[in-house]
């Protein structure tokens, strides 16, 4: 699924998009809508959409506000306005795309279609990234490391200082030996797969853990992890004898 905010300071236009978009493009979620220029930065910050739609005037500001406000854009735009003469400079903002009011669904369901795979390309360029810096770290006999991509920043995370994943839905957390957590929107499954050839066990649906910070398993009523920083991670009953015997090998 791809996140979506929509930002239109009208109503009725916020959800005429969304309805528009359930409709025909039933793979983008709308996360949430604003409509005002802060409180889409607040809906920004909780949400890390994908894809904002963004209108011209909202109210005393202008979309442009908005995205003055990103020194590089953490989302990409499409631009919904009445306005056309708008149109140079919303590309000037590197919008993906100008629609004008009323919106036409072949027009919406192009625009959006354009930024999956824009979004799509985008992330097998930063895996593909991540994998090069992975290999130049074998080569220097340097520990593994992953990188990940959220709003704030690209965070460079050595695998041995990550004592957890945490997943929920389409988010994933990481909590780091120094008290770090940074979360970022990909699922946990796209980790595990990378993770698990480094001693990392899913205990849980939403837990990848680092066999290296495991203090204890805990059998009675169930089946608990103490981790070595004292964090108690679940261990569902179908995971539970492929953890004991992941315990056994180390």
């Amino acid at each position: 699924m791809i996140k979506a905010l929509i930002v239109d300071d009208e109503t009725r236009a916020r959800k005429t998009i969304a309805s528009l978009l359930k409709i025909n493009c039933p793979d983008v979620n709308v996360c949430a809508e604003a409509a005002d220029v802060a409180t889409a930065v607040a809906k920004i910050n909780e949400h890390n959409p994908e894809i904002v739609f963004l209108d011209i005037k909202l109210q005393d500001e202008t979309g442009f506000d908005l995205l003055k406000k990103y020194s590089t854009l953490p989302f990409k735009v499409i631009f919904i306005s009445a306005f056309e003469e708008y149109a140079v400079k919303a590309f000037k903002f590197s919008a993906l795309d100008y629609i004008l009011k009323p919106v036409q669904a072949a027009e919406l369901k192009a625009a959006v279609e354009n930024a999956k795979q824009v979004i799509a390309k985008e992330k097998f360029g930063l895996r593909l990234e991540s994998f090069f810096q992975n290999i130049e770290s074998f080569k220097k006999g340097e520990a593994k490391r992953i990188i990940v991509k959220n709003s704030d920043a690209i965070h460079v995370i050595e695998v041995k200082d990550l004592i957890r994943c945490e997943g929920e839905k389409n988010y994933t957390t990481f909590y780091q030996t120094n008290g770090n957590r940074i979360t970022v929107t990909t699922t946990l499954k796209d980790y595990e797969d990378l993770l698990t050839p480094y001693g990392f066990i899913r205990t849980h649906q939403g837990h990848l853990v680092n066999s290296a910070y495991i203090e204890r398993l805990e059998k009675k009523d169930g089946a608990l992890l103490i981790m070595k920083d004292k964090t108690e991670i679940p261990v569902s009953t179908r995971k539970k004898e492929e953890v004991i015997k992941a315990l056994d090998a180390l």
